[in-house]
């Protein structure tokens, strides 16, 4: 996200007039939740204070990787003790996404079925992926569940949107240090207990500063 990181963390880039955060927090407090656990490492205490200086009307608490980022996997293993519910949602914060019909996080949370998962993705199909270069992540099979693409594959239908739920059974065993999620993943798909989710509106990655203007356009028509 250079040059727009060079005096500001990711988080706090704005889409149409709003930081990244902002659009996924409201998300949250419209989906009814009322803890958010928020990790932070470069320019940690420009986001405290963004998040200190807002209501967004539910609690906030601080997961600290100033020392060490630790990647998507090694953030989850860190955030663990202040994460008060299982399963629970996790959301990257450089992705946002329109609605259509029920919200994508109450989706997610209807799908759930606790003896079968340990992860539940929210993807969207690839011709309603904006500003992703990636030849897509996933498979969908009849019951739900996700089969990777396989690395001589060309391409798959499905692409991860940065939004899932997971049960803390499911952090077990992890390296130390930073890694990535995909570790869990692998896991849960070998064992037939990683789904996901259909998402029915547009989704956008927000990782350049030309996804910016596509962001706040397909927002727009929302």
């Amino acid at each position: 996200m250079l040059p727009l990181t060079q005096d500001r963390p990711k988080p706090l880039v704005e889409v149409g007039g709003k930081p990244l955060i902002d659009h996924n927090l409201q998300r949250l407090v419209a989906a009814g939740v009322s803890h958010a656990v928020v990790n932070v490492h470069y320019r940690a205490e420009m986001v405290e204070a963004h998040l200190a200086a807002q209501d967004f009307g539910l609690k906030i608490s601080i997961s600290d990787e100033r020392a060490l980022l630790l990647e998507t996997g090694g953030g989850l293993i860190k955030a663990q003790p202040v994460i008060n519910c299982d399963p629970f949602l996790c959301i990257n914060s450089d992705n946002l996404w329109t609605e259509s019909g029920t919200p994508a996080i109450s989706r997610l949370a209807d799908a759930w079925r606790d003896g079968d998962m340990d992860f539940l993705l929210l993807v969207v199909p690839r011709e309603a992926a904006h500003c992703h270069a990636g030849r897509g992540d996933f498979h969908l099979a009849g019951d739900g569940r996700l089969i990777r693409r396989a690395p001589d594959e060309a391409e798959a239908p499905y692409v991860f949107t940065g939004v899932q739920m997971i049960a803390k059974r499911a952090l077990v065993d992890s390296p130390a240090g930073p890694f990535s999620t995909n570790i869990f993943w692998d896991r849960a798909i070998e064992n037939g207990r990683c789904y996901g989710v259909v998402h029915a509106g547009q989704w956008i990655d927000v990782g350049t500063p030309a996804a910016i203007s596509v962001a706040e356009t397909v927002l727009q028509n929302e």
